[in-house]
Formats: structure tokens, C-alpha cells, sequence
């Protein structure tokens, strides 16, 4: 009755075939955050930090990509992955096991005369064939499960790939901002030291007060005290550099520790919309694909309602020299068929796991799609107060120059204090450092545009 169940029942594959789930309407659509110098016709490309057009920085991200550890953990899971595919599609062939033996010794049970068997080599070999009829397409659905988690792990191993070249980049771009800082302080160092010593020789010659040394003593001062900070961010960002590179601290890159400018972009940053972010993301991609997959182990479970069968094929060969005719052979041929009914408690307990893992799936999938929209928006929102802010401070440099400049040409014509002149000096040197820092803002901002919008890795499937 079993069989006439499963021929009837042939080719087909249990559980719900898989489908994508669908995507709101409003996450394919335009950002809502669009900065001034963003371009949202054209999408990212995949080597986005070759918009920067540095070659110092090409060659750290093509380093990075092919040292970092967490890589290599990634490459070694897929590889894992891969292997377990392979294995899951041996299902589909029929499993062998080959046996062969030799003995010296007395075997009693063969010797047809009188008193003890003599001593002979005896010789043994088998072959045992079984193939698993797929009738209920458990097989089938176990090969689907282990594709789809393959692809899983080649979109995270690429998801790991996005972040160390934003980190890489990132990394990069503060130690070249950090040491444009540290040359703007070197140079307020230098400012507020030539004011010091001006106003020192004036004091000599009696044309300022002490009080006026002191107060080009505290400028001095400060704009050194801001200094070691400056070092110490950039050191670490370089000793961030080395280990995403798979380096130790000594190794820090020379191209980096010698870069004083940070790299800049050229024209807008391509950023698309809602519908190529969705595309490109790798975790979206791992989301989806580990959907898929628990998708098709309801299948697996659901097989398990219905019979087993399995054909199985032996044949065995004995010889040794006192066994009639020297040899023996038997073999046999048959179906084995197991099946769990009528207690069933056990495979739907399974396929009720195997719908709730689903059902956990699909929230993580819908979840990934939620905080993809929310880090693109926010990065491109910080992105643009950045921008701002520093255009900001850029106006605020140049005016507390002009301010500079007219207070010491008014302090040189006699008609105001020195204080004027170090309070314009300490405005100057103030807002020089604001925009440095605001500089590295925008730097690290700009990164992480590129990183929430996905870097451009799209994995083909696993066939």
C-alpha cells in the first residue's frame, strides 16, 4: 500500500515552494534625505573608493581585501558552506560501500572432514549499492536548504567585505585628516610663538606690558596643548589601518603615515535610491537567502509524514581452499521501507519548528530592510549636517583672519590693546582647528554613506 502511495505520489515536492517576499512600495523609492552635492541618478559603484582617485588608498583597500582575518573567516565559512552543498547533492546519487578481507587460520564451519580443520587462507569481498527513491522530494528540498545557505554565506562573507573597505577607507582618510590637523596646529603653534616673541621684544622696549606676555604665554600654551590629542587620534587611526590589513602596529603603511591631506571627491556622490540599495545590500541579500532556506526545510520536515523508501542491492563473495567448488557467492535485492505512522507527534513537532524558524526568517528579513533604510538616511542626513557645518566654520576661518589681520595692523597703528590682538589671534586658531575637525567629520560621514549604501558587491546565486 506504501508503494502504490508513493508511485502515485512521484516527482512530487513536499512543503511550500519558495517565493521572495515582497518589499514595500515606499523603500523603493527616492531617499528622503538628500544632500546638495549628492547625485541620486546614478548608483554606486562597485570600487566606490576609487572616486577619491588615490592610488596610496587603492592599493591599502586591495591589501585589506586580500589579508584581513575577518575575511578570511568569511571565505573559510563559505568554503565550509560549499563543501555541505556538495555533500547534500550526494543524496542524489546512489551511497556504495565496498569490502575486502584475506585471513590465515582454521575456519571449523567449512571443513567437511574429520578431526581439526587444517590451516588456509580464506579470502572475502562485498558490495553493498542503496539509492534513496525521492519520492516526497525530501532530498530535493534538503539540496534547496543547502544551496540557499551557501548564497547566505557568500552575502555575509561579502557584507564583511563592505566593511572593511569602508573601514580600510575610513581608517585612511582620519590618519590623512589627523595629519592635516597636525600641521594646522603646528602652525598655530608657530603663529601664537611669533606673537610671543613680538610682544616680548616690545615689552623690553617698553611699548607693551607684561600683562601682554602673559596673556601670548596662555595662546601659546593652549594651541601646543592641542597638539598630543591630534598625534595620538592619528596614531590610532593608523594602528586601525595595520590591523584591518592584517598587520601588526610596527607595520604601519608608509603611505599613510606620511599623508597630510586628505583625499577628496571630485563632483557628486552617486547614491541611486531605495530600489538599488535594496539590490546591493549584502545583509539583505543574507536575509533573504537564509529565508529561502528555512523555506525549504519545512519541506524537509513535511517528507518526514510519509514513507521512506530505499533500494538496496548486496552481493558477497567467499572463497578458501577447502570450501566446496573454492568459492561462494550470495547476493540480494529489494526495497526497505520506513515510515514513522502512525505516530507522526515527532515529524510535526518538526515541522512546527521548521515554520516558526521560517516565520523568525522573514521578521529578520523585513527587520534588515527597516534598519538598511534607517542607517542609508541617517548617514546620508549626518553626511549633510556635516557638510553644512563645515561650510560653516570655513566662513568663520576667514573672517577670524580678516579679523586677525585688521587687529594687528590696528595694534601696529596704536589704536588698540594687544588683548584685541590675542583675542583675534585665539578666534584665528580656534576656528582653524574647528574646521580640521570638521574636515574629519565629513571624511568619516562620506564613508559612511558608502558603507550603509552597500559597496556594490552583488553575489550571483549558487547553482
Amino acid at each position: 500500500m506504501a508503494i502504490a502511495v508513493a508511485v502515485i505520489t512521484a516527482g512530487c515536492a513536499s512543503g511550500p515552494d519558495y517565493r521572495a517576499p515582497a518589499t514595500p512600495e515606499t523603500a523603493a523609492g527616492p531617499f528622503v534625505s538628500t544632500p546638495a552635492d549628492t547625485d541620486t541618478a546614478a548608483s554606486l559603484p562597485a570600487d566606490w573608493w576609487k572616486l577619491y582617485d588615490d592610488p596610496a588608498l587603492d592599493n591599502l583597500v586591495q591589501e585589506a581585501l586580500s589579508a584581513n582575518t575577518n575575511l578570511r573567516v568569511t571565505l573559510a565559512n563559505l568554503d565550509r558552506a560549499r563543501a555541505i552543498y556538495t555533500e547534500a547533492r550526494g543524496g542524489l546519487f546512489p551511497s556504495t560501500n565496498v569490502s575486502a578481507g584475506a585471513g590465515y587460520g582454521r575456519d571449523q564451519s567449512t571443513w567437511t572432514g574429520t578431526g581439526q580443520a587444517p590451516t588456509q587462507w580464506s579470502y572475502s569481498g562485498g558490495l553493498d549499492v542503496s539509492y534513496e527513491l525521492d519520492l516526497f522530494g525530501r532530498v530535493r528540498r534538503d539540496i534547496e536548504a543547502a544551496r540557499y545557505d551557501t548564497d547566505a554565506v557568500a552575502a555575509a562573507h561579502d557584507a564583511v567585505k563592505v566593511v572593511v573597505v569602508a573601514e580600510t577607507t575610513r581608517a585612511y582618510v582620519d590618519a590623512c585628516t589627523y595629519g592635516e590637523s597636525i600641521g594646522v596646529a603646528h602652525s598655530s603653534i608657530e603663529l601664537a610663538q611669533r606673537s610671543l616673541d613680538l610682544v616680548s621684544r616690545q615689552e623690553h622696549a617698553g611699548s607693551a606690558s607684561h600683562l601682554d606676555v602673559e596673556r601670548a604665554g596662555v595662546t601659546l600654551a593652549k594651541a601646543r596643548a592641542a597638539l598630543p590629542p591630534l598625534q595620538g587620534q592619528r596614531d590610532a587611526a593608523l594602528f586601525e589601518l595595520a590591523a584591518l590589513m592584517g598587520r601588526t602596529p610596527s607595520q604601519v603603511p608608509e603611505s599613510a603615515r606620511a599623508c597630510t591631506q586628505a583625499p577628496e571627491i571630485a563632483g557628486a556622490l552617486p547614491i541611486g535610491d531605495g530600489t538599488a540599495l535594496l539590490r546591493r545590500r549584502p545583509d539583505l541579500r543574507q536575509a533573504e537567502r537564509q529565508l529561502a532556506a528555512d523555506t525549504a526545510r519545512i519541506g524537509v520536515a513535511v517528507a518526514d509524514l510519509y514513507p521512506r523508501v530505499t533500494l538496496g542491492a548486496s552481493g558477497n563473495y567467499l572463497r578458501n581452499d577447502y570450501l566446496k567448488g573454492n568459492r561462494t557467492w550470495s547476493f540480494s535485492f529489494g526495497p526497505l521501507i520506513s515510515w514513522s505512522f502512525p505516530n507522526t507527534m515527532v515529524a510535526r513537532s518538526r515541522i512546527a519548528q521548521a515554520k516558526a524558524q521560517n516565520a523568525a526568517s522573514l521578521a529578520s528579513f523585513d527587520g534588515a530592510v527597516l534598519n538598511a533604510l534607517k542607517e542609508s538616511e541617517q548617514s546620508l542626513s549626518a553626511y549633510g549636517a556635516a557638510m553644512q557645518q563645515r561650510e560653516a566654520l570655513i566662513e568663520a576661518r576667514d573672517r577670524a583672519e580678516k579679523a586677525f589681520q585688521l587687529a594687528d595692523q590696528r595694534y601696529h597703528a596704536g589704536s588698540i590693546s594687544y588683548l584685541d590682538v590675542i583675542v583675534a589671534q585665539t578666534s584665528l586658531i580656534d576656528t582653524k582647528s574647528q574646521v580640521a575637525a570638521a574636515d574629519q567629520r565629513v571624511g568619516s560621514a562620506r564613508v559612511s554613506v558608502f558603507k550603509a549604501l552597500g559597496g556594490g558587491w552583488e553575489q550571483a546565486t549558487t547553482q
